[in-house]
């Protein structure tokens, strides 16, 4: 239990204490109202004595009584009425509440700390007032009245005739059959005559005769001159006298109730309310009964017979009723008690209550216990035969004892007055009363046993009520409280006599005495035993007692040595509930925050929904509107585990009260919103106009929107690009200040900068939304809150600033949705617009909406809304205006020494954009743009810019990572076809169309590279594009043609363009603007080609010059005409080089048709020859000559767009990729000389364009594809492809461990390479005829050519000696020899050729190989000799004839 102001040791004295009723005549009762109190208040404050007392016990042994109080009351004929006593405790427990300021006691359990209030003044109020309003009953005679005080006025006509009146009246009441009520202790009451004197207005002359009188009759002993009023009340009071009344009379009045200032609705709330209560001071009884003064018929707790006590409060009357209740209420307030007393009236006041006990009360008890005694030992002397025939007289038959529980219905069992059994109770009571505890104890033990023979089971329960008490009570302890013979006595009193009255006192005397010997849980199981549900109070409920002692076991349990939190917790919840029941909503509000300390954030969610849910009602109800808010903001925002139609009640509950608290300040901020949750690092800001639908053929540039996942890569690849562009633009320079473009801002991105925005262009707000609930939220009005700072052209801040919910139009539009349905346990984005009209800084701030339900609409297993929830307008039930702000924690600094130690953020300024002045906005459209394309395939399109901004843009340039997919053309018109010529289809190349003369031999044109975009130092990836007049101006539109080129390997390819644009009037904030877009293209299969080159064996071309090459190309169809494609064509193959060009076909086959069917491979020879000086231009020139061969009636000029775009850019593309570079060892720099001279004689530059078309069968119709592959040739008899080879993977082999030598190789030329410096040629006649028969040997002139490849001297050695060993050439071959020199040593000049003419001699028919002379190289200044053998590429084969 709590703790108590007052001891158990004095809290029962206080409680039981000795009864005087007081009859007044109407003049003095007139002369106490004249300080707005009756004769029995007067009398309160003063009724505890202020010195001990003495008297006798029957042994005539002194006994001394401390603090002795005695109680006054005015008779009251009527027994107060149990609702009405009801009424009372429940004013006097919502009267009670913890003091504002208080300071609560920290209590630590285990990991609980809790504020726990340490005392419990309602209770004490409560038990105080319970103990004191109890009625009278037979069975114990502690509040009987022992006297009666006979007051009159010394100023009435006849006091003394008054008195005579008076002393009949008392005996009437007493003795008179008609009066059941009050109960008298004994017949012969004490009565004490009091004479009262008005000194201000009376006579003290004939007070004092009067009392002489009254002396004469009645002796001093029973008589006393009372003088009060010293003073008259409407005197200007110069000394403030103290008002003692104030604390005795607020316990007591029924209109000092807290609960009304709160309004009707906590009367209609409270079943149990009684109306038209009158008070209990008697200030309104001045109604006389049947003549009768004081209205003593009626008792102050008696209800007005016309009203019903079940009547619950409701309607206008009774609200009618509780404002008068309330002005009553304030009405008392202002009165001040004892208006007309001076300190000396009071300190009279105290001798008479002294006096009255010494002189009068005292010696009256004293001598009626010795009376009372001696009849009990009298009785003693007694046969025990005539006691038992008394017994039977009273009782009936004697019944044989039975435990407790078996008797029943015997406690309807009643003594007459006189009998024995009730004398040895009423001298207890006496003894108990002047605390003679041991005396007491043993009369109450005496009588318990004769109740108990008796079976009087509702006298025994009264006897082993007191005798336990008494026990506990007795000075020096010398037995141990007796708890059994309280259980024994709450028991009987519960289940037999079915008093819960009676039971209730026992339990809470108990409960005290056993919390003073710290046996907490032993009290908690006593207090928990009288408050189950169907325990009732005379037929009423019993909540309010329920409430009270569950909460002072909950205080058990919290004060035990280890304190029992949770059990306190429950049953603090149990007596919160209890207390609502009883209309006690602040308390039960208080009883449920205690308890809320240990349930919170335990995980014990479905508690804490009850709870927070209970707290939340009980706070509305109270008018607290902040704090049900706040609990029901609690249910709501916890993950809560309730059904939906219990989460439907909690959100409808929320609404309402909210909707209540938003009335009260209609003017006031907007309240923050607990639901839907926004996840606020998840916003994405996105700046610019929504992306348009394709139109037909048209289709607008990806660009960037909402729509798109957010991808690292993807954003890296991008910034790099206009990295790109920015360093061609600014002369290969990025600009310091230089940031990447980002229209779209997320958790991802960047937002350490404020986000540059452009006036007139929307600013898209993506808030994510989530619904916890499995109710469906439904938000309407939706918009974004924000803050703007206006800036004037000048840059001067405008000094205003203006919070906009709303918003001047002329600033910011701001988009609002009507509606946005959140199903139950939904993720949904919402996306807001703001239309910016001004230049400035812009804050969003969050979002304003109507938080809402639906009605009738509940998501069927997350299907969806059921039918018609998404149609129209939804039925809302409830809705509240309010906002969420968005706060977004920005990224975590972990750069210096002091971030990483501690926890600190970046800003995250997405949301507060910087308005800029209008910018050029460009909108690019593709027309008939593909989506697949064969491999190579060309295919031509057109590109729409469109400028939908007031201002003209300028500088357009598109970057990408492959240029060689598409191009706009070359720079200069002729070069660029203006449209498909008409030919024999609408082609995308230029075409001429060629008589069939020039077959097979190639056609010469020549471009410069620079001519394309690809020059020197230049980046091939950003291309300007070529607009007309440089400008677009605003609202205009240009189609450019682009030709698109599908990439080489087949499969999927994302290819990124993006546009680069400036505005003509530069910005200061903002220097340019982009437009991405993404081409998706798929390729298939087309055609493979490879190409290898060899130098040719004929040194003659048709000016006598050498260096004649064989170009061999190979051209596989690999399609697998999945395409519909049925075959392919190679019309052209055309070269293009510096220094070399295609000459003619050296095909054998007269076919000029070159088709290829499925899986068909044909194979290409061409002779190709060195340009002529003139036609090289200088080495650093970027002129290529362009040859073409051709295969169809109609030349391609592949010196023209789009062929030579798309050349240059594989090209471009070729020469970026990283060339094997060999390991540089630290050698001679002329070895590095000899080899590279060495390496460029193997070199060649001569690039292979193969041009096809495609005949496609689709739908029905038979389609022409074109297109072109390209092989690039860098070495001579190394073979090149047009599409990249696949890397085999390498096997795995076995690890070996070797110790690496310290050696350096020798940089040695390869075989390949050696073996291409020096080319060699032998010349004879094919077959010889030699007769044999007349010459046995035969001579055959053979001339060896040798052509020195390089441009170095070489020394070359010639060997004839050389024998084939090789097992496989003497078979094919004959033996031959040379005759002559065996061995030459020659020098050759750069690029010299020299003839050196041999014989050689056969002695036989037959074939013979003549490519046996060995070669050997080296260069003429290296001291080290690099020789190795020549190798032919053909054996050189003869016949000898004989004839």
């Amino acid at each position: 239990m709590a703790q108590c102001v007052q001891s158990v040791q004095e809290l029962i004295p206080d409680s039981f204490v000795p009864c005087v009723a007081a009859l007044c005549s109407d003049e003095a009762e007139r002369l106490t109202r004249l300080n707005h109190l009756s004769f029995a208040e007067l009398l309160k404050p003063f009724s505890r004595l202020t010195s001990e007392v003495h008297m006798r016990d029957p042994n005539n042994q002194l006994h001394v009584i401390k603090n002795l109080k005695i109680a006054v009351s005015n008779i009251i004929t009527q027994p107060p009425q149990p609702g009405a006593i009801r009424k009372l405790l429940n004013d006097v427990v919502s009267g009670s509440q913890p003091a504002e300021g208080l300071v609560a006691n920290v209590i630590t359990a285990g990991d609980y700390d809790l504020n726990i209030s340490a005392t419990t003044p309602w209770f004490e109020s409560y038990r105080e007032t319970f103990l004191q309003s109890m009625p009278a009953s037979d069975h114990e005679f502690l509040n009987h009245y022992l006297a009666c005080m006979l007051v009159a006025s010394s100023s009435e006509a006849e006091p003394v005739e008054q008195f005579s009146k008076l002393s009949q009246e008392q005996h009437r009441i007493q003795h008179n059959s008609d009066y059941s009520y009050p109960k008298w202790f004994i017949p012969n009451t004490l009565k004490y005559y009091v004479l009262l004197h008005d000194v201000s207005a009376g006579d003290e002359q004939r007070a004092e005769s009067i009392y002489e009188e009254m002396k004469q009759k009645y002796g001093t002993q029973g008589c006393y001159l009372l003088k009060i009023n010293s003073r008259t009340s409407n005197r200007a009071s110069d000394e403030q006298i103290p008002d003692p009344w104030s604390q005795y009379l607020q316990k007591n009045s029924i209109q000092n109730q807290e609960s009304y200032e709160d309004g009707p609705c906590t009367i209609t709330s409270n079943k149990n309310s009684d109306s038209n209560l009158l008070s209990l001071d008697g200030l309104d009884n001045e109604v006389k009964v049947d003549g009768l003064p004081n209205n003593f018929r009626a008792h102050p707790l008696q209800l007005d017979s016309s009203s019903d006590p079940s009547n619950s409060m409701d309607g206008p009357d009774h609200v009618k009723f509780a404002s008068s209740l309330h002005e009553t209420k304030k009405a008392n307030t202002g009165i001040i008690h004892g208006a007309c007393l001076t300190l000396t009236d009071h300190d009279r006041i105290r001798q008479f209550i002294q006096e009255f006990t010494f002189r009068g009360l005292l010696p009256h008890i004293e001598k009626t216990i010795r009376q009372l005694n001696d009849q009990l030992i009298s009785r003693k002397g007694l046969s025990r035969s005539l006691f038992s025939a008394t017994k039977k007289w009273f009782s009936g038959s004697k019944v044989p004892e039975k435990s407790i529980n078996e008797l029943k219905n015997t406690s309807g069992l009643l003594y007459p007055p006189e009998a024995p059994e009730l004398q040895i109770r009423k001298m207890a009571d006496l003894c108990f009363l002047v605390q003679h505890y041991d005396l007491a104890y043993s009369c109450y033990h005496t009588a318990k046993k004769d109740f108990l023979n008796d079976q009087a089971m509702l006298y025994a329960a009264g006897a082993l009520e007191m005798a336990a008490v008494s026990a506990f009570l007795q000075p020096g302890a010398p037995r141990p409280y007796p708890a059994h013979y309280m259980d024994t006595a709450i028991q009987t009193y519960r289940d037999i006599c079915k008093n819960m009255v009676l039971a209730e006192r026992c339990v809470l005397l108990s409960a005290e005495i056993l919390k003073s010997q710290s046996k907490y849980s032993e009290a908690a199981a006593l207090l928990i035993r009288l408050t189950s549900e169907q325990n009732t109070w005379k037929g009423m409920d019993s909540d309010l007692r329920s409430a009270l002692l569950l909460e002072q076991a909950a205080h058990c349990f919290i004060n035990m040595k280890s304190p029992m939190v949770r059990k306190y917790a429950f049953h603090m919840i149990l007596a919160g509930h209890r207390f609502s029941k009883a209309g006690q909503k602040k308390h039960a509000l208080r009883c449920y925050c205690q308890a809320m300390q240990v349930y919170k954030g335990k995980g014990w969610s479905l508690a804490e929904d009850h709870i927070n849910f209970t707290i939340g009602r009980q706070s509305y109800t109270l008018r607290q509107l902040d704090n049900a808010v706040s609990a029901f903001r609690h249910i709501l925002i916890n993950e809560s585990r309730q059904s939906a139609a219990q989460q439907g009640a909690f959100l409808r509950e929320y609404l309402y009260v909210y909707k209540n608290v938003s009335q009260l300040s209609p003017d006031g901020p907007l309240p923050q919103l607990p639901l839907p949750y926004i996840n606020s690092s998840a916003t994405r800001v996105f700046f610019g106009h929504d992306r348009r639908p394709a139109d037909g053929e048209k289709q607008a540039a990806t660009h960037v929107s909402l729509d798109q996942e957010y991808d690292s890569e993807s954003s890296q690849q991008w910034r790099e690009l206009e990295e790109q562009v920015v360093a061609v633009v600014n002369r290969g320079v990025i600009p310091t200040n230089f940031y990447p473009t980002q229209y779209c801002l997320n958790s991802y991105s960047d937002n350490s900068r404020f986000p540059l925005a452009v006036v007139e262009e929307p600013i898209t707000v993506e808030v994510a939304f989530r619904n916890p609930l499995k109710v469906p939220l439904l938000l309407t009005d939706l918009s974004l809150l924000w803050k703007f700072q206006r800036k004037d052209s000048s840059g001067k801040d405008n000094e205003e600033v203006k919070e906009l919910v709303t918003g001047e139009p002329v600033m910011i539009g701001t988009e609002v949705i009507s509606e946005f349905l959140i199903n139950s346990e939904e993720s949904k984005v919402a996306r807001l617009k703001l239309f910016p009209h001004h230049i400035g800084e812009l804050h969003i701030l969050g979002v304003v909406y109507n938080l809402g339900t639906i009605q009738g609409c509940m998501t069927v297993d997350g299907i969806g809304a059921l039918p018609g929830c998404h149609t129209g307008k939804h039925s809302l039930s409830m809705s509240v205006r309010g906002r969420q702000d968005l706060e977004i924690q920005g990224p975590r600094l972990n750069n210096t020494k002091e971030e990483k130690t501690s926890i600190k953020y970046g800003p995250d300024r997405r949301l507060d954009p910087i308005i800029t002045e209008e910018m050029p906005l460009l909108e690019v459209f593709f027309i008939h743009f593909p989506t697949g394309l064969l491999c190579g395939e060309i295919r031509k399109a057109y590109v729409e810019f469109v400028n939908v901004s007031k201002c003209p843009l300028t500088g357009l340039k598109v970057v990408s990572k492959r240029p060689e997919f598409f191009t706009f053309g070359g720079n200069t018109a002729a070069l660029t076809p203006l449209s498909p010529s008409a030919s024999e289809n609408c082609s995308a190349y230029k075409t001429v169309v060629t008589d069939s003369t020039s077959v097979c031999t190639a056609l010469v044109s020549s471009a410069s590279s620079v001519d394309f975009g690809i020059g020197i130092g230049s980046q091939p990836e950003v291309i300007p594009v070529p607009l007309p007049d440089a400008v677009l101006l605003p609202g205009a539109s240009v189609q450019l043609p682009m030709w698109l080129r599908g990439p080489d390997e087949e499969g999927v390819h994302e290819i990124n363009f993006l546009f680069y644009y400036e505005s003509v009037q530069k910005q200061p904030k903002i220097r340019h603007r982009i437009l991405r877009h993404t081409a998706v293209i798929c390729t298939s299969r087309s055609l493979n080609v490879r190409a290898t080159v060899c130098r040719s064996n004929s040194l003659e071309d048709e000016e006598g010059r050498g260096g004649n090459m064989l170009v061999f190309v190979d051209v596989e169809n690999t399609n697998t005409s999945e395409a519909g494609v049925k075959e392919f064509h190679i019309v052209q193959v055309s070269s293009s080089s510096k220094h070399w060009k295609l000459q003619k076909s050296v095909n054998l086959s007269e076919n000029k048709d070159a088709k290829l069917a499925s899986r068909e491979k044909g194979k290409f020879c061409f002779k190709a020859v060195r340009c002529r000086e003139k036609e090289v231009a200088t080495q650093f020139s970027e002129k290529y000559i362009f040859a073409d061969i051709i295969f169809g009636n109609e030349q391609i000029i592949s010196s023209a767009s789009p062929c030579a775009d798309f050349f240059y850019r594989s090209l471009s593309s070729e020469l970026k990729k990283p060339q094997a570079q060999p390991s540089v060892h630290a050698e001679k720099q002329s070895v590095e000389d000899a080899v590279r001279l060495i390496q460029k004689c193997s070199e060649v530059d001569l690039n292979i364009v193969v041009l096809w078309k495609a005949y496609v069968v689709e739908d029905s119709k038979q389609l022409i594809l074109e297109g072109q592959h390209h092989v690039i040739l860098h070495t001579i008899g190394k073979e090149a492809f047009s599409c990249p080879q696949k890397q085999e993977p390498p096997e795995m082999e076995l690890l070996k461990f070797f110790r690496p030598e310290n050696t350096t190789v020798p940089l040695r030329p390869s075989v390949e390479q050696l073996s291409n410096l020096i080319k060699t040629s032998l010349h004879y006649p094919e077959s010889f005829n030699h007769p044999f028969h007349q010459k046995s040997l035969c001579l055959v002139p053979v001339t060896l050519l040798l052509s020195n490849c390089s441009k170095a001297d070489v020394d070359v050695i010639v060997d004839l000696r050389h024998k084939t060993t090789s097992p496989e050439a003497l078979e094919i071959h004959g033996s031959f020899t040379w005759l002559g020199q065996t061995q030459y040593k020659l020098q050759l000049k750069s690029q010299e050729i020299h003839s050196l003419q041999l014989k050689a001699c056969f002695v036989h028919t037959g074939v013979y190989n003549l490519g046996t002379p060995r070669v050997f190289a080296k260069l003429s200044d290296q001291v080290t000799v690099f020789e190795t053998s020549q190798q032919n590429s053909m054996p050189a084969l003869i016949i000898i004839n004989n004839v």
